[in-house]
């Protein structure tokens, strides 16, 4: 398989296509791009790029079943392990990523190491999957999670209409749509409050969890180790729930050419996010434990709305929101990034070549944002009930894959070409 050139022209709709390399001719712009040719701008400034990272991270899990690990651990003590081990393998891989982004200066993320690394081949197969089946899923899993969360303050003692939360999923990705498609400054300022709400709520739980534990609330952790013995078979599901609560830190490499004086500025947004993620998950699941016990937290549908019930009373209520507004800004995080994996799959030549477009004055990947709406607007619209559980799943056994590969690129492209990750 050969990479197809992309040739130079321009369109009646007012978009640029850009040559095997993602440059581009300057007619048609109002600005004077690089060195005259029209490119991606470098708007990704280090605190963007945390909350790109920051923001995709977190998402509604944490607020509303983190669940899964305490499952398959059987004790308190070590699903808090757990915990914590998920979060350092993870800055493992993102600095492994690190390492990749500042080698290869390249946007497309793990879809452009595989094509470096690897070849054509392997590279055109995994793009098509995430174009027809991974990331169009993973958005309309959190963008109908969205809906539903949106609406919980208005259906407190009654089932929340299907029709009603497709509809309102509509108007939110609709919006994240128009924001991407408009302006990259933003999508990031958006990007931004949308990180700060998400960070606000996870400290308000912190401080009531280090209140109880003044308050002497510490019975649930007595006998951390005891309890329901969990099978060591299934510990490793346990890791498997943990580590897919912290996927997402390979976000901010797919938009790598949009990012200002990357060789520092990745690295330092992908450790010190990963950092910021692994305390607050970490330090809520303990908080959660001095008001909660395993046992409650495990038959808990909401377990931040059970946490703040017993706590703040009528503000409960507040935490619905708060969760609507984590995953919005995991879907607005995602769209920007993946966007910009079709963008650079288009430029290779392994999609289809209207994908590597950009609108000639807003220097935005529009095609492939409209594509990528019509593919999660299919997933959700398609759903007989609002619920994309099966596909979630799948999902899950993609990224534990993919994070193999990409791992081993850092190694391969290290054998093969050396060199060491500017770190600062």
């Amino acid at each position: 398989m050969v990479r197809k050139p992309v040739m130079s022209s321009i369109s009646n709709g007012g978009y640029l296509q850009g040559d095997a390399h993602g440059h581009l001719p300057s007619r048609g712009s109002k600005h004077a791009p690089e060195q005259g040719k029209m490119v991606l701008k470098k708007k990704i400034t280090l605190l963007r790029g945390i909350s790109i990272i920051i923001g995709t991270i977190i998402g509604a899990g944490i607020f509303i079943s983190p669940k899964g690990v305490l499952q398959n651990t059987g004790t308190v003590g070590m699903s808090l392990i757990v915990w914590t081990v998920c979060g350092l393998v993870s800055l493992f891989g993102a600095l492994s990523y690190a390492e990749l982004g500042t080698c290869i200066k390249k946007s497309g993320g793990h879809y452009t190491y595989i094509l470096e690394v690897f070849g054509p081949l392997p590279a055109f197969v995994r793009v098509w999957v995430e174009l027809i089946i991974i990331r169009p899923a993973a958005t309309a899993v959190i963008s109908l999670a969205f809906g539903r969360y949106i609406l919980e303050p208005f259906f407190i003692h009654c089932e929340i209409p299907e029709l009603a939360i497709k509809l309102i999923t509509a108007v939110g990705i609709t919006t994240i749509m128009v924001l991407n498609s408009m302006s990259i400054s933003w999508t990031s300022r958006m990007q931004m409050f949308l990180t700060l709400c998400k960070l606000i709520a996870i400290l308000i739980i912190i401080v009531l969890g280090v209140m109880q534990l003044i308050k002497g609330q510490t019975q649930h952790f007595r006998d951390a180790f005891s309890g329901n013995d969990a099978s060591i078979i299934r510990l490793p599901l346990a890791f498997y729930y943990g580590m897919y609560a912290y996927a997402g830190w390979f976000y901010l490499n797919f938009g790598t050419e949009e990012v200002e004086n990357p060789e520092r500025n990745v690295p330092l947004a992908i450790c010190i996010s990963m950092i910021i993620v692994t305390v607050c998950y970490v330090l809520t699941n303990v908080a959660y434990f001095t008001t909660i016990s395993a046992e409650e937290l495990l038959l808990s549908k909401a377990v931040a709305v059970t946490f703040a019930e017993r706590l703040l009373g009528k503000f409960s209520i507040a935490v619905p929101v708060f969760v609507a507004l984590s995953c919005f800004g995991s879907m607005n995080g995602g769209i920007f990034a993946v966007s910009r994996l079709f963008y650079v799959a288009s430029r290779e030549g392994h999609l289809p070549e209207i994908l590597s477009m950009i609108h000639v004055r807003k220097y935005t990947p529009l095609p492939a944002v409209i594509v990528l709406f019509c593919q999660v607007a299919f997933y959700w619209i398609s759903s007989c009930r609002a619920d994309l559980s099966p596909i979630q799943t799948t999902r899950y056994a993609s990224s534990f894959q993919g994070a193999t590969v990409y791992t081993s690129s850092v190694f391969l492209h290290l054998l093969f070409h050396g060199g060491l990750v500017p770190l600062f």
